[in-house]
């Protein structure tokens, strides 16, 4: 019997996640179906339960939802714990498991495909809401010299400084204005097409700016690369993510870089 997943997110008519999975399920042979769901915004937890029902094994959740997952599942791995939020959920005889595949996702595209070396070097971290939360303990892993984060609201950004130690520092946009190796817009930013109050002083040619946003040239992008930043979007990230969580329902891990490749194409 065909085994069923999908991902729930409201807008989703957009996601590229069925696509994504489509690929690799037929890149590794997997009996496996993969669809977007749309899910009312007061009605999460009860799509949930009806695709469970319906046999679902698994599924990726997104935007608005994935604080609700976080509290809707009946386990949780380390790296949700630290994240306070989940992407990925698996439905077992013992219930529901959370999972968090983004910073995991993050990373695997900086160093594996970007070829960003983050051991030692000083990566500014923008925005202090959900998508910087779930990068930070990976991003600590990779031992970088300093990870500053940086938001309009300070007590936030504080926060979480505070919550994740290993001397994490956090300041406002404004006082974030020296040079740094690489420079992370985990902000809204992006999505309202607006740019974060950031200091060019923080670019420099060696510099790579990273948007978690994909599929368009951000005023993020615009303004690094203006300022002589080399660029990356997110698109790397949402392949590399979506490989995590394949590779924790179906034990293979599959080759993301000509699914990566298709997608620019595309």
């Amino acid at each position: 019997m065909t085994d069923r997943y999908a991902v729930f997110g409201h807008p989703i008519a957009h996601s590229k996640s069925p696509q994504i999975h489509t690929a690799f399920a037929r890149q590794t042979g997997q009996d496996m179906t993969y669809e977007a769901i749309l899910a009312p915004l007061d009605g999460f937890a009860d799509s949930i339960a009806a695709f469970i029902a319906a046999g679902g094994c698994g599924a990726n959740v997104t935007v608005p939802f994935k604080e609700e997952a976080f509290r809707l599942a009946s386990r949780l791995s380390p790296r949700a714990q630290r994240a306070g939020a989940v992407n990925t959920l698996s439905f077992d005889a013992d219930g529901i498991l959370g999972d968090n595949t983004d910073g995991a996702g993050l990373v695997a595209d900086l160093t594996r495909n970007l070829n960003c070396t983050i051991v030692g070097k000083r990566v500014l971290l923008l925005g202090a809401g959900g998508a910087a939360r779930g990068v930070i303990e990976p991003l600590l892993d990779q031992q970088p010299a300093a990870l500053v984060i940086a938001n309009r609201t300070v007590s936030r950004a504080e926060e979480l400084a505070e919550l994740f130690g290993h001397g994490v520092r956090a300041c406002g946009f404004d006082a974030a204005d020296i040079p740094v190796d690489l420079v992370i817009n985990a902000t809204a930013a992006s999505l309202a097409g607006d740019l974060p109050p950031l200091s060019p002083r923080v670019f420099t040619p060696d510099t790579l700016a990273y948007d978690m946003m994909y599929g368009r040239d951000t005023p993020f992008l615009d303004f690094a690369r203006t300022h002589g930043a080399r660029t990356a979007d997110g698109l790397g990230m949402l392949v590399e993510q979506a490989a995590e969580a394949f590779h924790l329902w179906r034990g293979v891990r599959p080759d993301t870089a000509p699914v990566i490749a298709a997608l620019h194409t595309a």
